[in-house]
């Protein structure tokens, strides 16, 4: 991907410091969960196929590498099936990646706070 030329819009300076700092300490804990990923999966196989019951919503953003990760759109559409309860098809958002909430506040907001109205 490349280096945009400016921040984005929700994206200050400040937050960059910040980020910077955080990740001048390391990324052991970041790096650690890729390195378990084998152990992960041992650990939740009982939950395999597992439907999710309680009420959901589910956001992510159309410039999210995630979603076109193989076999992830798949997913988003087995959703319905998996989770009797989502509260609506998978709200995705235009021209937003993978940091929902900051890139799009107010609309992740706004949609949180009516599946909470509502559910």
């Amino acid at each position: 991907m490349p280096d945009p030329e400016v921040l984005p819009s929700w994206l200050t300076e400040d937050d960059l410091d910040v980020l910077t700092e955080s990740f001048s300490k390391g990324f052991t804990g970041a790096l650690n969960w890729y390195r378990n990923l084998d152990r992960n999966w041992e650990l939740t196989a009982p939950w395999h196929g597992a439907v999710v019951t309680p009420p959901a919503l589910y956001i992510y953003g159309d410039r999210d590498l995630v979603p076109a990760f193989p076999g992830t759109p798949e997913f988003i559409e087995s959703l319905p099936a998996r989770m009797p309860n989502l509260w609506r098809e998978p709200l995705e958002l235009a021209g937003c990646g993978h940091w929902t909430q900051q890139e799009r506040p107010d609309e992740v907001n706004a949609a949180l706070v009516e599946f909470l109205r509502l559910t």
